[in-house]
């Protein structure tokens, strides 16, 4: 029997893909689950190792769906072959229940691993570089500095309410207390420096 494992990180992204590459594949069940790779406790795929019996495959759409190292896939490999539980992945085409899938199985999820941690890499340095030329990562000001500058003045003028400064300035309650409250960290860091 066909058992189906089908996973995404997010509640963003869609089972939709999945799903489609693991019916045509004879699934008489596909246990489904949104969680991270990453995740130590992962349900669906508990509950999919609980499913399958002995001449059953396990099948998923790519590896990286049962791990996202390759010491997590070899653990997930250990818990199946001893019981005579197949694996199958549809993108890498890669069937344990053959020599040649249980040789290529771990050469696969490595080099899954590097794909990874190579991206991984490429994204710090991006990062690195983007800081050297000084930029900030982040969002961006909800209000720019002279917005922000005047909407102070009025506070500190005590002429009009909060919400009367939000409203005529265009700004969120919210963004101006968290400024009001930057403004008053600054001036007290500044005063303590001064001192």
């Amino acid at each position: 029997m066909q058992v189906g494992y089908a996973r995404v990180a997010t509640s963003d992204q869609s089972l939709a893909v999945p799903l489609a590459a693991l019916q045509p594949k004879g699934c008489t069940k596909i246990l489904q689950e949104v969680a991270r790779g990453a995740q130590a406790e992962r349900q669906g795929l508990t509950a999919a190792l609980e499913y399958v019996r002995p001449g059953d495959t396990l099948v998923v759409w790519r590896l990286d769906r049962l791990g996202r190292s390759l010491g997590q896939l070899i653990i997930v490999m250990h818990t199946l072959h001893p019981q005579q539980i197949g694996c199958q992945s549809v993108v890498e085409a890669i069937d344990t229940t053959t020599a040649t899938g249980q040789f290529f199985f771990p050469i696969t999820g490595a080099f899954a691993e590097l794909e990874r941690n190579l991206m991984r890499e490429r994204t710090l340095a991006g990062l690195a570089s983007a800081r050297r030329r000084g930029r900030k990562g982040g969002r961006r000001k909800a209000i720019d500095p002279q917005t922000c500058a005047m909407a102070l003045q009025l506070y500190k003028a005590r002429t009009n309410s909060v919400q009367g400064i939000c409203t005529r300035l265009g700004i969120a309650r919210r963004t101006f207390y968290r400024d009001l409250a930057a403004h008053r960290i600054q001036h007290k860091e500044r005063v303590e420096g001064s001192s």
